[in-house]
């Protein structure tokens, strides 16, 4: 799903910002227990390649024609995504951390050059920041205010809320990487007890809101989900078992009621 047009810059370019380690060691904790990668001695050497590069550019590419592909990180232990990089024309930022216990900088180096770049290239419409650190709050208020759409990448355990929340659109990586199964059961089997679901109080908020706006209780279906994301960035219908909002809709016929209208389907709330 997508905002509008007017909101995701279409027909602009992408410009995706990746703060890799934060990115991999969020992984690496998933997979061997928190803490695991903060460790002096894990972080310092070669690591293995558990993020899929491949899946990320293209979502990244499904905004937009992309014009800036920069990844930050300390790249001296990352040579095993070395083609994964190559292959998806990701330029890499070598950053050498000042002290062995301490950051490599990739948050702040990475805010400093998306500013930058936003302020000198008026053909970016849509930047994308791939981590989930708080320390990118300050940038999303700077992107936003320039006009320009944001959305954020981060994995779903060390993704700071706040950061998520302050993003045109949140992805979590895990969603990306693990889709829902073909064939699997995308909802309740009880109509009732999904029509009581979070999925149900996101979409009655919305299409509440819609009608209250625009003065009548049947609202046009393609205004909904952008007010769903604005409602909730990290708001997506994989989490609550659908594969698109469109099958959401569908399953939760409980809650909303759908018309032809003119050019678009109308929904109101039963």
């Amino acid at each position: 799903m997508r905002l509008n047009d007017d909101e995701n810059g279409t027909g602009r370019s992408v410009a995706i910002y990746w703060d890799f380690e934060n990115l991999h060691a969020g992984l690496i904790e998933g997979k061997y227990g928190e803490g695991t990668y903060s460790k002096q001695d894990n972080r310092f050497k070669a690591q293995e390649a558990l993020i899929d590069v491949q899946a990320l550019v293209e979502l990244c590419s499904s905004f937009g024609t992309v014009a800036i592909n920069r990844a930050y990180c300390n790249w001296q232990f990352f040579g095993r995504y070395r083609d994964a990089l190559l292959q998806s024309s990701v330029e890499l930022i070598q950053l050498f951390p000042p002290g062995a216990s301490a950051k490599n900088g990739a948050d702040i180096k990475l805010c400093l050059d998306a500013a930058e770049d936003i302020s000198r290239f008026s053909h970016i419409g849509t930047v994308i920041i791939i981590g989930g650190d708080s320390d990118f709050m300050p940038v999303a208020q700077k992107i936003k205010a320039a006009g320009r759409t944001l959305i954020g990448i981060g994995n779903r355990k060390n993704t700071n809320r706040h950061w998520a929340k302050s993003c045109h659109e949140f992805r979590y990586y895990d969603s990306l990487v693990e889709p829902v199964e073909e064939g699997k059961p995308l909802a309740a089997e009880n109509t009732a007890l999904l029509s009581q679901g979070p999925a149900a109080d996101m979409l009655r908020r919305a299409i509440r809101l819609l009608a209250e706006s625009k003065g009548d209780t049947w609202v046009h279906k393609a205004s909904v989900w952008p007010m769903i994301k604005r409602l909730d960035p990290t708001f997506s219908p994989k989490d609550h078992g659908f594969t698109s909002f469109s099958e959401m809709l569908k399953a939760l016929d409980a809650v909303v009621e759908i018309k032809k209208g003119e050019k678009d389907h109308l929904v109101r709330l039963r």
